[in-house]
């Protein structure tokens, strides 16, 4: 098959793929796309499209081996990475979705939502320090993210850094007032992490007071 024809049948196999999702047949798009993959096993385009049904289809592991497939073929791929590491955050895999994270950002270190995903990874995964770097650089690349500055105001909370956690609250509400208030309410009635461990230390610590005695 000759470049133009192969470029033609490629077109011919996207409209295909896309009538089927306009119509709700994932299934058949994903065969329109797998047979693209035939003539061009490198489409970047052509993998994401069956990953992304796969996961809307609810086939997460399925989708997860796509994405794998494509960054194997394609290793530059930040946007890849980034839908491998939002697919395992989705199972709990933090490990695997923090490294997938973080090569998206590598590649890409504009990507905000790649940002944003890792800092989401590293709350779950207790380590809030990093957590507030990561959200600090998605809501840099991204300023009109209220959730970004939301999880960045909880992330500093749950510090115990109250006065960077109320900064951040003005920032919010400078651009998006009913957002902000769910972060001040958030913030008045959640008990910071750091408060609830330090309590946490001195009941076990009663207790083993209690039990000696």
């Amino acid at each position: 098959m000759n470049a133009l024809a192969r470029g033609v049948s490629k077109w011919w196999l996207r409209q295909r793929a896309g009538a089927a999702i306009l119509f709700d047949r994932r299934a058949r798009a994903i065969e329109e796309y797998r047979k693209l993959l035939v003539i061009d096993p490198s489409d970047e385009l052509a993998r994401s499209a069956i990953g992304n049904l796969y996961a809307e289809m609810g086939d997460g592991e399925a989708a997860v081996r796509e994405f794998e497939q494509l960054v194997s073929v394609r290793p530059s791929s930040a946007a890849g990475w980034f839908n491998l590491g939002f697919l395992h955050d989705k199972v709990e895999r933090l490990d695997a979705a923090e490294a997938a994270f973080r090569r998206a950002v590598e590649l890409k270190p504009s990507l905000d939502r790649a940002w944003y995903g890792l800092g989401l990874v590293l709350v779950r995964d207790g380590r809030l320090g990093e957590a507030v770097d990561a959200f600090r650089q998605a809501v840099r690349l991204q300023p009109y993210s209220p959730y970004g500055y939301y999880q960045l105001g909880m992330t500093y909370h749950h510090l115990g850094r109250r006065e960077e956690a109320w900064e951040v609250l003005q920032q919010l509400s400078g651009f998006e007032p009913k957002f902000s208030a769910t972060l001040k309410r958030d913030l008045e009635r959640t008990a910071p992490l750091a408060v609830r461990l330090a309590d946490e230390g001195s009941q076990v610590k009663e207790d083993m007071t209690a039990e000696a005695t």
